[in-house]
């Protein structure tokens, strides 16, 4: 077969460094392994600028954009054309005449798709193999949102929600194969689609997966900043800046912490991650709080701390910051909403519990008996090992693009 594969991503793949793009980093890393892959992509930031090298060396061509419509903007385009604001604020008539220029030029035979933002470059007439990455069920988190909201946050995130459930039907509708972060998020998807739908609408998951060879607690030493404060040390990272981190890490500090210390005094909290929101930046350094931003890796955080709390309210699809902690053999407390897709064991390689108080007893119990802590984390580390391999939870592509797997020139 001489079919290649053009990939369409809301984000650019490189570097892989919060939770959407490191699914993407590594399902290009596969695909172009498979055929000569192009690539339609945006960039948020000077960062992504700065990794252009990297797409280039594994593209055969490419198109890198600067996302700069602010979000008003495409707010009130969304209102005039009826759309989810996430299609106006992801439009780009530079990308579009790429996606034409390379669909005319070259012999593309699937059109791999991350995220459903990006599903508004597939021309009606294009007739070789569609594949859908949603990741996760967008309109069900905008939903969620909405029921915690008030007023007009209410009214603007219940709109998403109803208007991306009937982007998410059209898409899947248009695609080969539509595709979720784990089984779970694929039953979801597929109940919410239409009656009419479910049957015709080949939806799966293709879980996330772990580089077990890099994050390895072996491989780094812990970040001193981290080993300097005294007591128990436990740890949140993620994009710091996305609505249900903000809300979890100050689930923590306001709610959770204040309770463990009153059993071990001296525990602090960690949040590591980039862009911290200014409600998390005024906690740092009081009460035990510390908020890092931004690090250089992460494996140095994840070695230095002591355990891993991940208490999401919301959370969609399989949640990388988890994969990560496990990983790198850290004790994590999560949950059930954090736990999902995972398919780790609890009491056996994480600890699962929902309410405040549960949450409080599972962490002081962890922290209070440290061989207990220093088994799970041995045993999540080899369930990662095991079983969620990137070349394992992705080798069902070298089946959707028809093709078998060349040499690992570009292995994840």
């Amino acid at each position: 077969m001489t079919n290649e594969i053009l990939f369409l991503s809301h984000r650019m793949p490189f570097p892989p460094d919060r939770g959407d793009k490191i699914r993407s980093h590594h399902v290009l890393k596969r695909l172009a392994g498979l055929a000569p892959v192009h690539v339609a992509t945006f960039a948020d930031d000077d960062r992504d600028i700065a990794e252009e090298v990297e797409l280039a060396a594994l593209a055969r061509s490419y198109r890198l954009v600067r996302r700069v419509k602010p979000l008003v903007f495409a707010g009130v385009e969304s209102l005039l054309r009826r759309q989810p604001v996430s299609l106006p604020a992801f439009q780009s008539a530079e990308l579009a005449d790429y996606v034409a220029r390379t669909l005319r030029e070259h012999p593309i035979g699937t059109i791999y798709v991350f995220s459903g933002q990006m599903g508004q470059y597939i021309p009606d007439d294009f007739a070789g193999e569609v594949i859908f990455d949603f990741v996760d069920v967008d309109s069900a988190k905008f939903e969620a949102y909405a029921e915690r909201d008030h007023g007009v946050r209410r009214w603007i995130n219940a709109r998403e929600g109803r208007l991306l459930a009937v982007e998410e039907a059209r898409l899947a509708r248009r695609a080969g194969v539509s595709l979720l972060v784990s089984a779970e998020e694929a039953a979801l998807f597929r109940a919410r689609l239409p009656i009419e739908d479910r049957a015709v609408c080949d939806v799966r998951a293709l879980r996330n997966g772990i580089d077990s060879r890099y994050f390895d607690p072996a491989a780094v030493k812990p970040e001193p900043r981290l080993i300097d404060c005294e007591g128990p040390r436990l740890i949140f990272s993620g994009q710091m800046d996305y609505a249900p981190n903000v809300e979890a890490a100050l689930r923590v500090i306001e709610r959770l912490l204040p309770r463990i210390r009153e059993l071990i005094p001296r525990t602090t909290f960690h949040v590591v991650g980039r862009n911290p929101a200014e409600e998390l930046r005024e906690h740092h350094g009081r009460n035990g709080v510390n908020v890092w931003g931004g690090v250089e890796d992460m494996r140095t955080w994840l070695s230095g701390a002591d355990l891993a709390l991940v208490p999401l309210e919301i959370a969609r699809g399989v949640q990388n910051k988890v994969l990560e902690a496990m990983a790198m053999g850290l004790p994590v407390v999560l949950t059930s909403a954090a736990a999902t897709g995972i398919g780790a064991q609890d009491g056996k390689h994480l600890v699962v519990a929902d309410s405040d108080d549960d949450l409080v007893e599972r962490t002081t119990a962890l922290l209070s008996h440290p061989r207990q802590g220093w088994t799970l984390g041995l045993e999540a580390r080899r369930y990662v090992v095991e079983e969620l391999s990137w070349q394992a939870t992705l080798a069902p592509l070298a089946v959707m693009v028809g093709r078998k797997e060349a040499p690992a020139r570009h292995a994840a």
